[in-house]
């Protein structure tokens, strides 16, 4: 079943002009990874630092590659420019409701 992710991080406002282009630079290898549907991103209106990266999967098990990978060898550059722990959460359609 498709799965939703959303990954929430602010970056450090001294990093802000650098961020975008970090991100999509991260966001190539991302969106070319295997059972990635598509990521869109989101930038706070009120928070110019605030980003939600919108992640389609295919599956929760494409998802948790992805993760591991980027987790060892695909390790992105994004650690630096961030102001803090990425908080990443997953959702599934409710096809019953």
């Amino acid at each position: 079943m498709p799965i939703t992710a959303f990954l929430d991080i602010h970056v450090k406002a001294e990093f802000l002009s650098e961020a975008p282009e970090v991100l999509h630079d991260t966001l190539l290898t991302t969106r070319a990874f295997d059972g990635c549907l598509g990521v869109d991103v989101l930038v706070d209106t009120e928070d110019p630092t605030h980003f939600v990266l919108v992640e389609q999967w295919v599956s929760l098990e494409h998802d948790a590659a992805y993760r591991t990978y980027r987790a060892g060898p695909g390790k992105s550059s994004l650690g630096p420019i961030l102001s803090g722990t990425p908080v990443l959460t997953k959702f599934e359609i409710a096809t019953d409701i």
